[in-house]
């Protein structure tokens, strides 16, 4: 208990599934938090459970002027933000000829831009007061690609390059920059983005642990990278993916 106590952190997409399971798990270690999220109704009920070191902001992240309204909330709230978690994002599903610019686009303004716009909008008031921590979620698919995931591979990869250029320039004003990469983790966003109710337990077959991950299970690395537990880590990749990555095309 404690990891995070004096941290105030900035979770995106944090009203339900791996967003949520951070914002309980940061609060949980002493951290203030503010519950970022497009869905108010959801991201109201999570702070109001989460008590008084909790507040929800409505932030759509692909928005210069959402960003800035949520970092000075933040700010007002609790004080400048020690940790950014870019996690919001989005998936579509369809093979490449099939792709619209639209569907294209849409991904790319939630998952790429939104975290463009994030770590840029807290630059100035982390340095300001000394330095922190950004955390921006990739996935396996920053790793290597996915058949009908063109969009959603796209903007994973950019995640993990910009994660690297912000790491090497903002390590003299003390704030460090990793990327996590999670596997397939069971929350509604799979079968929100096929428009139906989708069981996606035969992929956890496929990986070396036999089984999906989930939100809990990707919250405490969170942890460990806003805390001062990792002090050293900077421009780097955390994967938990179940062992999805640690194997090649030939698996049988």
């Amino acid at each position: 208990m404690g990891r995070l106590a004096g941290k105030v952190a900035l979770i995106t997409g944090s009203a339900r599934g791996q967003g949520a399971a951070a914002a309980r798990a940061f609060v949980a270690e002493g951290a203030r938090v503010v519950v970022a999220d497009v869905l108010d109704t959801e991201g109201k009920a999570l702070a109001g459970e989460l008590g008084e070191t909790a507040a929800f902001c409505h932030l759509d992240v692909g928005d210069e002027d959402s960003w800035a309204a949520a970092v000075e909330r933040t700010v007002t709230e609790f004080g400048p933000p020690s940790v950014l978690v870019n996690n919001a994002g989005i998936l579509h599903f369809s093979e490449l000829a099939s792709t619209t610019l639209a569907d294209y686009e849409r991904v790319v303004r939630v998952n790429q831009i939104g975290a463009f716009l994030g770590m840029r909008s807290v630059v100035e008031p982390m340095a300001g007061a000394g330095g922190g921590s950004i955390v921006n979620v990739s996935s396996v698919e920053g790793l290597a690609g996915m058949p009908f995931l063109v969009a959603y591979t796209a903007s994973k990869f950019a995640i993990r390059g910009m994660t690297k250029v912000a790491a090497l320039e903002l390590g003299a004003r003390g704030i460090r920059v990793n990327s996590v990469h999670p596997g397939m983790i069971d929350t509604k966003m799979v079968s929100e983005a096929a428009g139906t109710d989708v069981d996606v337990s035969w992929v956890g077959k496929k990986v070396a642990l036999g089984r999906v991950g989930r939100a809990e299970e990707i919250a405490p690395l969170l942890v460990f990278l806003g805390s001062d537990e990792s002090s050293y880590c900077t421009g780097g990749e955390f994967v938990a993916d179940g062992g999805a990555t640690a194997t090649h095309a030939l698996k049988v």
